[in-house]
């Protein structure tokens, strides 16, 4: 049994190995496939929440059944220990049941962050400065930038509906360094209640697996959800950082998370 002194350099070696360096990691270009979630750990990743830091004593990240579950019951995000560049990423997930807070009843939301980089919270004490393919309801493929110490920038091209930028193919080029690019098919009438579902949406309904692909390809990002083409974006300011997904009032649940090197170039201007 270890004395309390023991224990005490125990404990803190632990939590100096529970948090990530303090300057970013040099980024690894993806050469060949990388399972960032073993279903079995959190292994090569550290967690954030926005009171806790990186702590978790409410467990909103665990390993179940060999699915990551986030309960969203505090707000943060899980991100990996390493920096990556020039990949394509593919994550599967789907909603669960419970939804918390302010967002008890407003559409369940999430988001996966690219590109992350600088201090852990930098964005309201939660987020990384990153690049954002929004998963939510009737929004999965929105891009948002989230800003840290410095503004993510990136250019999309679009067509205009009253103050919403839509990222359509041949549209008009706008540049953005706050805010979002929708993803082409969001419904005008979107409203942020729970179970919302547009006409349009390409994600599945709430309990269903979707699928949802990144692609980093130098300053250019692709949104795919379930196969689609939804979003496209060029001119990134930031080209490689770590990989976060976020707790953000809703139950979600991962079952893959992996990266990929990228075939050829893709273009959807």
């Amino acid at each position: 049994m270890l004395g309390p002194a023991a224990f005490a350099l125990t404990l803190l070696v632990w939590t100096a190995s529970a948090q990530p360096a303090a300057v970013d990691p040099p980024a690894e270009k993806v050469t060949r496939k990388i399972k960032l979630f073993n279903g079995k750990n959190l292994d090569g990743w550290y967690t954030w929440l926005r009171e806790a830091r990186y702590d978790d004593p409410a467990r909103v990240y665990s390993v179940q059944n060999g699915m990551l579950r986030i309960s969203g019951e505090q707000w943060g995000g899980i991100a990996t220990r390493k920096a990556y560049r020039d990949y394509h990423l593919i994550v599967e997930w789907k909603w669960g049941a419970k939804t918390w807070g302010s967002r008890e009843k407003a559409s369940r939301d999430s988001g996966i962050l690219v590109h992350g980089l600088g201090e852990d919270g930098a964005y309201s004490k939660t987020w990384l400065e990153s690049i954002e393919s929004q998963i939510i309801e009737g929004g999965a493929g929105d891009f948002i930038m989230v800003g840290g110490r410095n503004k993510p920038r990136m250019t999309a091209d679009v067509r205009t509906e009253g103050n919403q930028a839509i990222w359509q193919k041949g549209g008009t080029p706008m540049t953005k360094e706050s805010g979002r690019f929708n993803w082409w098919g969001r419904d005008a009438k979107w409203t942020d209640t729970l179970g919302f579902r547009g006409a349009k949406d390409v994600e599945k309904s709430a309990g269903e697996w979707n699928r949802q692909e990144v692609i980093c390809d130098g300053d250019t990002i692709t949104n795919i959800v379930n196969g689609v083409v939804v979003n496209y974006g060029y001119n990134s300011s930031h080209t490689a950082g770590k990989i976060q997904l976020q707790s953000e009032g809703a139950e979600i649940l991962f079952r893959r998370v992996e990266l990929r090197p990228i075939k050829k170039h893709l273009s959807h201007r």
